[in-house]
């Protein structure tokens, strides 16, 4: 999920700063920060100067919070959630969010201009243009759940496929052709040979999307579906009006996830070999959500409405905000939520913000949170000095350079308004040769900016869930954009490009858990995310010091996902229990459920009780505690199976499980156990794991204790 993929490449501890603004496209300009009104030029022309006074006081009264009469009447973009979507004709739905306008705002007219977009096909809300005092008398209505301001999200491999194990001769189902996967990003090259639909045939009858009509744009039976969002109806200027990529990170991560074999791809030679997706038959549903500007939450939740009724299986979002928010309150997790409420797992990226701890952004429990590691090759650039010495740096050149060019000492160019003076250098030069590919012998490891744990809003879940090939992946480029996105600095087009971020990592496990699905139908949202946990290979903390809380689980494994002989299981009356015990109200619940639910002592379930493949303590410093999970697992693998329990526990870290022993004389069965941890929790976290082990299949959970930190 690195902010706009940028060019710069990585080694460990010098990876791109990712605080970098957005934009690669406007190199130069410095957006705003995520949540603030934006002011870009439209494509209808220059903002007329009452319009650029009007943002201009959006920014002041967003970054002041100021309470004063004027930003009291300021209008400001707002997401209203509502829930689940009620029972019957959808147009119904779009009336009452007029109603509820014309209520607060007392005037129909009024009402109809400040509506932006109903949601309605799967969950319940609207966006629209409220004040302050609107805002609020919304808020305080009896349906609905939450009103947030329509902030900004960012968009955080010929190889990598074959470093986690998974060749191209792996077995494959007929069922994979049927399987439909729903990205939300910056669209799609349709042109790309990876998304090129010969001899694939018509699409699964399941399928109840549509191709939005463009001028420029046409699906096929590999793309089967694809639409644009900007609800506020405002195009950044130079972006194209279709679901067509003009940025190339969608075209990037759609080709990672599902893009079909392409032999001798490359970037000028670079990282050559066959460009291939994780699940190459399964389709594409397009839903451009992401612009030059960002990636809006009313876009994001438009898109999820409508991913959701148009039949994809599981949605891949390689998109997050700079903070985690509380999980009503946030776009990517209400959409999660409703998704998996129909049967459909969602794929996060981490984020881009590590290697600082409770940096994770994207955490609900009920969907996939993905960070980015290394595979076992790197692109170095080797400078000759004028003298003849060479020094080797990590970047991607694809330029050799003949001659010698000056070489500047950033010394001899000082900022002398901070005080700093210049120092003599004689008249050196350099040439700059083109990259080079190494092994990278110590992979895999999470690379730095890859955002860390611990978890800011529910501290015993652990996030990152688990890691992925995120850097130097090489896959489809849009031909719309050039290498580095800058059209006039830079003039080179080009079909495949090589980028790193957790965007990368999230379309594999996005593959990954498609791979699970295609041999495994039935399965629910909550076990194939366990059967991608539980069989993660294990990763080092001799990398990564900040262990779990940078790789989560392990790097994933496909093949053995797909074969996990036992699966945590969980669905939506889990999740509300969770809910309850965290202090959702029985009313909030009964909206966004859409049911009877009531939040009662029996119904209150705690953290440690959620059916979640992993185990994590948070406490003081310096404290002994001990804290009790109940867990129940399901039999997926072989009918007649006895498993034992094997425990892995370092000093300070103490772990009991009751039975030790469970059997098995049918698929489907469950059994429950008790976890009992006790930890010495000091300065740093401690970690172990539980494996059940048949003989056959290793079933693996982290268990990890720290002392918790503020919250963000």
């Amino acid at each position: 999920m690195l902010p706009r993929d940028h060019k710069r490449k990585h080694e460990r501890g010098k990876e791109l700063n990712p605080r970098d603004k957005w934009s690669r496209r406007r190199q130069g300009r410095e957006w705003q920060s995520l949540g603030q009104p934006a002011m870009p030029k439209m494509a209808k022309g220059r903002l007329s100067s009452r319009e650029q006074r009007m943002f201009a006081r959006k920014r002041e009264c967003v970054h002041t919070q100021a309470k004063e009469a004027n930003c009291a009447k300021l209008e400001m973009e707002y997401i209203v959630y509502m829930g689940d979507s009620p029972k019957g004709d959808i147009s119904a739905t779009s009336s009452m969010h007029t109603r509820i306008l014309q209520e607060a705002l007392g005037s129909n007219a009024r009402a109809s201009e400040s509506l932006m977009y109903s949601y309605k096909r799967s969950f319940n809300g609207f966006a629209a243009k409220l004040t302050e005092e609107e805002k609020n008398k919304i808020a305080s209505m009896d349906a609905v759940v939450s009103v947030f301001q329509n902030g900004r999200k960012e968009l955080h491999t010929t190889r990598s496929w074959d470093f986690v194990g998974f060749s191209q001769q792996v077995t494959r189902t007929s069922a994979e052709s049927d399987l439909i996967i729903g990205m939300l990003d910056t669209g799609i090259w349709p042109e790309s040979q990876s998304f090129n639909d010969e001899y694939i045939f018509a699409p699964p009858s399941k399928w109840k999307g549509s191709c939005q009509a463009s001028a420029n744009f046409t699906c096929n039976n590999k793309i089967i579906g694809a639409k644009y969002y900007r609800v506020n109806g405002q195009f950044p200027e130079g972006d194209i009006q279709s679901p067509r990529d003009t940025e190339g990170h969608g075209s990037h991560t759609a080709s990672t996830a599902a893009g079909r074999s392409v032999s001798k791809a490359s970037l000028y030679g670079l990282g050559s070999g066959t460009a291939r997706g994780g699940v190459p038959s399964a389709r594409i549903a397009v839903y451009k959500i992401c612009w030059s500007d960002s990636c809006y939450d009313a876009d994001i939740l438009a898109a999820f409405d409508d991913a959701i009724a148009d039949g994809v299986d599981i949605i891949s979002l390689s998109v997050g905000g700079t903070s985690p928010y509380q999980y009503f309150e946030d776009s990517i997790a209400i959409g999660a939520f409703h998704a998996m409420k129909n049967g459909i797992l969602t794929s996060n990226s981490a984020g881009n913000s590590g290697p600082g701890p409770q940096t994770v952004t994207n955490v609900s429990p009920w969907s996939l949170s993905v960070a980015a590691s290394t595979i076992d090759r790197r692109f170095v650039t080797d400078v000759q000095l004028g003298n003849g010495e060479v020094y080797e740096g990590v970047s991607i050149n694809t330029f050799d350079l003949e001659d010698q060019y000056p070489l500047v000492y950033g010394g001899d160019v000082p900022n002398t308004q901070a005080g700093f003076n210049g120092s003599q250098s004689s008249e050196p030069t350099a040439r700059i040769i083109k990259s080079t590919e190494k092994t990278l012998e110590s992979s895999p490891f999470v690379v730095s900016f890859s955002s860390r744990g611990p978890n800011a809003i529910t501290s015993d879940i652990l996030k990152p869930d688990l890691s992925a090939p995120g850097v130097d992946i090489l896959a489809a480029w849009s031909e719309g954009t050039t290498v580095t996105g800058s059209k006039q600095e830079d003039k080179r087009v080009v079909p495949y490009n090589i980028i790193s971020g957790t965007s990368m990592a999230c379309p594999h496990a996005t593959a990954a858990a498609l791979y699970v699905k295609s041999f495994n139908p039935t399965m629910s949202p909550a076990a194939i995310k366990s059967a991608l946990i539980t069989t993660a290979t294990p990763m080092s903390s001799s990398a990564n010091s900040e262990a779990e809380f940078a790789y989560g689980s392990g790097q994933i494994n496909p093949i053995k996902a797909a074969h996990p002989g036992l699966v945590y299981d969980m669905g939506e009356n889990d999740y509300v229990k969770f809910l309850c015990g965290q202090g959702y109200s029985t009313k909030n619940l009964r909206i966004i459920t859409g049911d009877k639910t009531c939040c009662t002592s029996q119904t209150n379930a705690t953290v440690w009780d959620l059916n979640y493949p992993s185990f994590t303590i948070s406490s003081s410093k310096k404290m002994k505690i001990t804290r009790v999970f109940h867990r129940t697992v399901t039999n997926v693998g072989t009918p007649v199976s006895t498993y034992r329990a094997t425990i892995v526990a370092p000093e300070g870290l103490s772990i009991r499980v009751e039975p030790s022993l469970i059997k098995f004389k049918l698929i489907g069965q469950k059994k429950s156990f008790v976890v009992s941890v006790t930890a010495e929790i000091s300065e740093t976290m401690i970690s172990g794991s539980l494996v059940w082990d048949d003989g056959v299949h290793l079933v693996r959970s982290p268990i990890v204790a720290y002392a918790s930190i503020s919250k963000i």
